[in-house]
């Protein structure tokens, strides 16, 4: 049986001590102070001397630059950063809600106060009206009942307004920012 896992994200490749191909580079220490343009073994050199990689940060640079720090403290940073940025970001979801043509008034509120919780939580609300056999010759009455489901849904705004697809009445609505 196949393993059908998430592949992992694309990491930042760095290339390290001896993997570094430019022979001079601007170097900076690890307290950050310039060290200036110097040559790749004695950037080598003072690496070891401290116990600690060169790490090329910028190879587009002219003289690449690199940097003396301690390689798996600055990942572990590089993805605490990723971690913090990723934090702030909500993915918007879009809710599906099904009525019917022919809905009785209590479930009709029902519905509304499911739906305005729905937009409270940041998410979109797509509407779905399915008319059924002989109802597809009401669909003014369709519409009707769309438009005021909307309106008692409050502040929102109308993404996608009701449109006719087949059988089906659509709206896509969101809340108001």
């Amino acid at each position: 049986m196949r393993n059908f896992r998430t592949p992992h994200p694309r990491r930042k490749f760095y290339q390290l001590n001896y993997r570094i191909e430019a022979q001079s580079l601007r170097v900076i220490d690890f307290e950050g102070k310039q060290i200036g343009v110097i040559s790749k073994q004695e950037a080598l050199d003072k690496a070891r001397l401290q116990e600690l990689d060169l790490v090329l940060i910028a190879p587009s640079a002219k003289p690449p630059v690199a940097k003396i720090i301690n390689f798996k403290k600055f990942l572990y940073q590089e993805e605490k950063k990723e971690k913090e940025a990723r934090k702030g970001i909500k993915k918007s979801v879009v809710k599906d809600l099904k009525i019917s043509l022919f809905i009785g008034p209590a479930d009709l509120e029902r519905i509304i106060k499911k739906a305005r919780n729905f937009l409270l939580e940041g998410n979109q609300l797509r509407i779905n009206l399915t008319l059924k056999g002989r109802e597809i010759a009401k669909r003014e009455m369709a519409m009707d009942l769309i438009r005021r489901f909307i309106g008692n849904l409050g502040e929102v705004n109308v993404s996608k307004e009701p449109r006719i697809e087949g059988r089906v009445i659509r709206a896509v609505v969101a809340k108001k920012k």
